[in-house]
């Protein structure tokens, strides 16, 4: 189904001077602009595009990718503000649109904000609202342990970082578990550790499964190799240290450093660990 907000492929059914029309079955034809069409379009090819509302409050087709889609949530600069809200820079010609019912503080230009993009059923225009709490958790929660799922980082709380779930839940990654820098807004990978009898969720950012252990050893023998074979790293060095250095836990690599001593492709001491010849 082809919707406003979002992107779709859309096959060509009309040159003019002006760019080309795409067939957008129950949209219409919708015009895709001269200036972001692709070099070589004629009639009969398929362009990927997305969809969204001009000046005029016409559908238009665009080339170019935005930030955020209808339905999703985005950190967002703030770049003007008018009588009746606030304007956003999505990566678009026409800014996104964040009315003042849907602001949940006072918008400053400059400044960036999480928001959620949907379409507003009074007008059917595209746009934002940064109280993303009405729009997360409407939904029992599908995932399962362990399962890999998109993350944007969406505020901290007493137990470590808030971060929304593919779109759609709040999860917690507890701060016992963090071990690199976290920003607000950041988009990263990350893993159900489980979800609770309350449909509370319990987020990591690393797996604990064999294959995410043989990744980490991989790396260690890696970063072995390249340093001569010894790195002066021990159950005893600083979690930070050893995330900077090799970019994971402390946990994973005390689990990986033991597997490889048991295969005895390592030795352990006192200052570190060394390469078995």
């Amino acid at each position: 189904m082809v919707e406003i907000g979002k992107s779709c492929t859309l096959e060509v059914v009309k040159n003019v001077d002006f760019g080309v029309y795409l067939n957008a079955h129950e949209l219409g034809q919708v015009l895709l602009p001269k200036k972001v069409m692709p070099k070589q379009c004629a009639v009969g090819d398929s362009v990927d595009v997305f969809l969204y509302l001009d000046s005029e409050d016409k559908v238009i087709a665009t080339t170019k990718k935005p930030l955020v889609q209808v339905g999703q949530f985005a950190y967002l600069k703030a770049i003007a503000t008018g009588p009746y809200g606030a304007f956003l820079d999505w990566g678009l010609d026409k800014d996104l649109f964040l009315p003042f019912g849907e602001q949940h503080k006072e918008i400053e230009v400059g400044r960036s904000y999480l928001v959620y993009v949907f379409i507003n059923k009074a007008d059917d225009r595209i746009v934002a609202s940064s109280k993303v709490e009405k729009f997360l958790d409407l939904t029992p929660p599908p995932y399962r342990n362990d399962q890999e799922v998109n993350l944007i980082i969406g505020g901290t709380t007493d137990l470590g970082y808030k971060a929304i779930i593919d779109h759609a839940h709040w999860g917690v990654i507890y701060k016992n578990e963090v071990f690199r820098e976290l920003r607000f807004g950041q988009r990263l990978k990350g893993f159900i550790k489980r979800v609770r009898t309350d449909d509370k969720i319990d987020l990591v950012l690393q797996r604990g499964v064999k294959e995410e252990l043989d990744k980490h050893a991989n790396t260690i023998i890696f970063k072995l190799k390249q340093a001569g074979g010894f790195l002066p790293l021990t159950d005893k060095t600083d979690a930070e240290k050893i995330y900077a250095e090799l970019a994971m836990s402390k946990k994973a690599f005390k689990k990986s450093i033991g597997g490889l001593y048991k295969m005895q492709k390592i030795s352990i001491d006192s200052d570190g660990i060394r390469l078995v010849d």
